[in-house]
């Protein structure tokens, strides 16, 4: 529009910014509402931490019928359960607390255990184990599923009504036979 109210033609004006805040429409109600479904679809985005498989005995080699203890490690990168994730969605400060629903180990040999909230550990209280039965090259994984809580604007934690399921990498894993053998002192 120029300044007598008419079309005139498209000049360029400078660059504008984007926010996560659309205005209203001129003429219409204030801002608009957010809803669980943008709480839930925002959930989905969180970077969620990666489950790493951590193992022993360690060096990613192990002994037939020897029992391998898994733990479960959260990396630095991404959001472990308990870490908060702070965004503004459309003015409003949301807050997203991922929690721990259940981790599944794969052990790489067509076995699993789980799913159980515990984040397993090493060798003697490890309370995540497998043995197995013959000489192979396995790729365990850990799949964790996450459940979340929010806060909008400070307010009280309150349950997302979504999961997420999130597969850790896979870890590489050797599993050899020890062969004993007699022999004779006797020369």
């Amino acid at each position: 529009m120029t300044d007598g109210g008419t079309n005139g033609a498209w000049e360029r004006d400078g660059q504008t910014c984007f926010t996560d805040s659309v205005p209203p429409r001129s003429g219409s109600q204030a801002d608009e509402e957010l809803t669980e479904a943008m709480l839930i679809e925002q959930f989905h985005r969180t970077q969620f931490a990666l489950p790493q498989a951590v193992m022993e005995p360690p060096g990613n080699r192990t002994l037939v019928n020897l029992p391998v203890y898994f733990e479960l490690a959260w990396p630095e990168g991404g959001f472990e359960p308990q870490e908060i994730d702070v965004t503004t969605l459309i003015g409003h400060e949301v807050r997203i607390r991922p929690t721990l629903v259940g981790a599944t180990y794969f052990t790489g040999d067509g076995e699993q255990i789980g799913p159980t909230t515990s984040l397993g550990g090493p060798y003697p209280n490890g309370d995540i184990t497998h043995q197995y039965t013959s000489e192979a090259a396995v790729s365990p994984y850990i799949s964790v599923e996450y459940g979340g809580e929010v806060s909008v604007d400070g307010d009280e934690w309150t349950t997302i009504p979504s999961t997420v399921t999130i597969e850790g990498p896979e870890t590489p894993l050797e599993i050899v036979e020890s062969r004993n053998r007699l022999y004779s002192n006797n020369r």
